[in-house]
């Protein structure tokens, strides 16, 4: 009896500590109704195996809007996953996108490069079984990241101006001229150079609305500003926002209703 009573009480420890273990590792504590389906692609572009992550809202009938959400350098995809993600998605019903968030590698920057066509490969292969899987309206899809997800998320839009209903750059790692970047952001100069949205930007617009977002302690606010400057100029359909905060995790968390919110209401 006494044993079986000590078995018992273990038990219950260990359900209790496993809790909080758990949910410091993948990042929340409940999804809210939303389903987490984490798949495996495999790349013809890339070579390669990807792990994906799509996250499917609760309810709702109508074809959702598929929001391709990037990371930032040396991060995962499951990094999006907190408790501000899910509330903002329950918060939103039957509005809520479906999510992908699509694996890029460490520091890819989301870009074609000589390590692998990283931008090619989310147009067209990471988006399409995102699209299958889901079931999400292919007409209305948005793209958005932070950091080097918010780079290659302005690049993606600016190479296929008409694949996306919206796009959100937070805290989008961005500089003025190739050598100010860090080691294994860009090829070399030519490489940064196909890819300077701020340069495009210059003359030229996006043709979905935009939303970008940075901190005042943030080490990218100088290049984002220009480039909302630049937009501004070419009357972009344009939120731009500065708000307090450093560059990180806990800034974009603190905002991220207020993103999912954007990508609703601009692609609906």
């Amino acid at each position: 009896m006494r044993r079986g009573l000590a078995v018992a009480l273990l038990a219950v420890v260990v359900a209790a500590a496993w809790g909080p273990l758990r949910d410091a590792k993948r990042g929340y504590h409940s999804s809210r109704g939303a389903r987490v389906e984490r798949f495996t692609l495999t790349s013809l572009l890339l070579k390669r195996r990807v792990h994906e992550i799509l996250v499917l809202p609760g309810g709702g009938e109508r074809p959702r809007t598929l929001l391709v959400f990037l990371y930032g350098r040396s991060s995962q995809p499951r990094d999006t996953l907190s408790d501000s993600f899910f509330a903002g998605l329950q918060a939103l019903g039957p509005r809520a996108p479906a999510v992908l968030l699509a694996d890029g590698g460490d520091h890819s920057y989301w870009h074609d490069r000589r390590d692998g066509p990283w931008g090619s490969y989310v147009l067209r292969e990471a988006i399409p079984a995102a699209l299958a899987r889901s079931g999400a309206d292919p007409h209305r899809v948005a793209i958005g990241g932070v950091s080097m997800g918010g780079f290659g998320a302005l690049d993606l839009a600016r190479i296929a101006p008409r694949r996306f209903c919206a796009v959100g750059g937070h805290s989008a790692a961005l500089w003025f001229q190739g050598g100010d970047t860090p080691a294994g952001a860009f090829d070399d100069a030519s490489d940064f150079a196909r890819h300077d949205v701020i340069a495009f930007a210059r003359g030229r617009t996006y043709h979905a609305p935009i939303w970008l977002d940075v901190g005042t302690k943030d080490p990218f606010r100088a290049a984002d500003t220009a480039l909302a400057g630049e937009l501004r100029a070419d009357r972009a359909r344009l939120t731009f926002h500065v708000w307090p905060g450093p560059h990180g995790s806990s800034y974009w968390h603190r905002h991220m209703t207020q993103y999912l919110r954007f990508y609703a209401k601009a692609c609906s």
